[in-house]
């Protein structure tokens, strides 16, 4: 099974890498979701409940009890797709131009007001 590469045209310019905590309710547990400037992308919680057999051994005693079934659905993830998804749309609004604020060639226009 491949990872499908994204190619995204958005550049992050004011961080290097940003995270995130949320409760991941595939697993019933704290996890944190790490975004890189490149896009990439892990979440704590993918090593942690598919790499540990003593995590996965505890993930099973854990459904039981909660009556459910809990699996960590690995790097792809809705939870990370959708947080990546979040700073590319709040990257997306930062690389709008202001209309009115400047021209193409990076001067401010005054602003006119015509009644």
């Amino acid at each position: 099974m491949g990872v499908k590469k994204e190619r995204l045209d958005i550049h992050m310019v004011d961080w290097q890498v940003t995270a995130t905590t949320i409760h991941c309710d595939a697993v019933d547990d704290e996890v944190t979701i790490i975004v890189n400037k490149d896009w990439s992308a892990k979440c704590t919680g993918v090593s942690k409940y598919t790499e540990s057999r003593a995590e996965q051994l505890n993930m099973v005693r854990k459904s039981l009890q909660l009556r459910r079934a809990l699996e960590c659905e690995g790097v792809e993830c809705p939870r990370i797709l959708e947080y990546k998804q979040k700073l590319r749309d709040e990257e997306a609004l930062k690389m709008r131009p202001t209309p009115g604020l400047a021209d193409t060639s990076g001067e401010i226009e005054p602003s006119t007001d015509e009644q």
